[in-house]
């Protein structure tokens, strides 16, 4: 951790922004994944000025009793929606309005839980660019978004809108509504995420759990199509991230150079080798898994085509996440929250950690390692000089006791306090 002016020398040289002094008993260093005792936070504005050892100054807020960490980053989220058996039905019978103003105490739970920043990896009708732009100006309280849009399918892929719709509803979706088939269609489908204001591209490499299709696992892009995408995306420097549950569709993804690969279920040992050798970051989404398998036994939850894939890929996602762990993966923080309820993204650090990664390293894959994902670790991810003040505090020690990770009391973001 940087230490590069005194508090003294800063409060004797002014400055433009009022100034907040933060105690924390223990924080969170996670450039360096170690626990400082007692420290100070000089929060400028929305950016942090100062951390050093020791307490200093007179403090605007006290977290002496409190274990203090960089604001969390979940890096799989849709924000627009929450999983229900009537999600099917809904998106018939709801506009897109519904959809935004469902998705404000959404927003507001986030970042009640912790998570001052989230990655939205698909949502329609420009919902989670509404969203993020709400939250920017101040309208609503939510997490800083960065959003892919609509995630990119082919044909009766994944991300196809059109799956489970009768014929006459149905019509033939393009790149426009992000279906890709050949490697025009993949630059035209990365060119509309641009043009509607995307951050960033999600794909759907293999078959998912949710969409209402037979298979949850098999290859759904050819490798030409993936590199298509990508070529496309380095063009407007956006990141690509796979939806992809089965191996031949992770290996296709992997080779064509995506950034990350997205649930990962059937994860095979030379996948993993794969990701490792390329620096492809693995998001586990473990809450997800753990949500489908334990509704897939609820009779109606699920339809029939889909009830048997949540039965199978759910709780696989968990035993994955635990060789990939040992197997050296690099591994970034996501939930797939949504599918699993808006507010409860904490539970992701408990199937982390019961799984058999180190409290302190589930927390820099919340911190730092989503932060260099996402392309932001000069602004996010760590509490130093320069950095947002993103911050967040639990009462008690996580590394002691894991539920604490869901006992959040003190959340500010970019300098702001939502909590206390």
């Amino acid at each position: 951790m940087r230490f590069p002016i005194s508090i003294l020398a800063l409060l004797l040289s002014g400055g433009a922004w009022a100034q907040t002094i933060i105690h924390a008993g223990q924080l969170f260093d996670s450039a360096a994944g170690v626990v400082i005792d007692a420290a100070t936070i000089v929060v400028e504005g929305e950016r942090i000025a100062v951390v050093q050892t020791g307490y200093a100054g007179e403090p605007d807020i006290d977290l002496t009793e409190a274990f203090v960490m960089p604001g969390w980053i979940d890096m799989h989220v849709h924000i627009g929606g929450e999983l229900s058996p009537d999600s099917f039905v809904e998106e018939f019978t709801l506009e897109p309005a519904d959809l935004a103003l469902r998705a404000v105490p959404y927003a507001e739970r986030t970042l009640m839980a912790g998570f001052t920043t989230v990655r939205d990896l698909g949502t329609d009708h420009l919902v989670a660019q509404s969203v993020r732009r709400a939250v920017a100006e101040g309208h609503i309280v939510g997490p800083r978004i960065f959003t892919a849009g609509k995630s990119l399918a082919t044909t009766g892929g994944h991300a196809d809108p059109t799956n489970g719709v009768n014929t006459a509803l149905r019509g033939d979706p393009g790149p426009a509504e992000g279906v890709v088939n050949g490697i025009d269609d993949a630059y035209e489908a990365v060119r509309a995420r641009y043009k509607e204001g995307s951050d960033l591209i999600k794909i759907t490499a293999t078959g998912g759990v949710l969409s209402q299709a037979a298979s949850g696992e098999n290859p759904q892009f050819t490798e030409a199509e993936i590199g298509a995408i990508v070529a496309a995306a380095r063009d407007y420097g956006y990141r690509v991230a796979a939806h992809a549950h089965g191996t031949e569709g992770m290996r296709r993804a992997v080779v064509a150079g995506v950034d990350s690969i997205e649930h990962g279920t059937f994860m095979s040992a030379e996948v993993m080798e794969l990701m490792k050798e390329r620096g492809t970051w693995y998001v586990p989404t473990i809450s997800a898994g753990v949500f489908v398998g334990e509704q897939a036994k609820v009779e109606g939850y699920f339809s029939e085509l889909v009830r048997p894939k949540a039965a199978a890929i759910g709780p696989q996602i968990f035993h994955t996440f635990a060789q990939a762990y040992r197997a050296g993966v690099p591994i970034a923080f996501g939930t797939d929250t949504g599918v699993s309820p808006h507010g409860d993204n904490w539970r992701e650090f408990v199937y982390m950690v019961e799984a058999g990664m180190p409290a302190t390293e589930a927390i820099v894959s919340a911190t730092r390692s989503a932060a260099v994902l996402l392309n932001q670790w000069e602004n996010l991810g760590s509490i130093e000089p320069g950095k947002y003040a993103d911050i967040v505090a639990v009462p008690g020690d996580p590394r002691e006791d894991v539920e604490e990770f869901g006992r959040v009391h003190f959340v500010m973001k970019g300098g702001e306090v939502f909590g206390q």
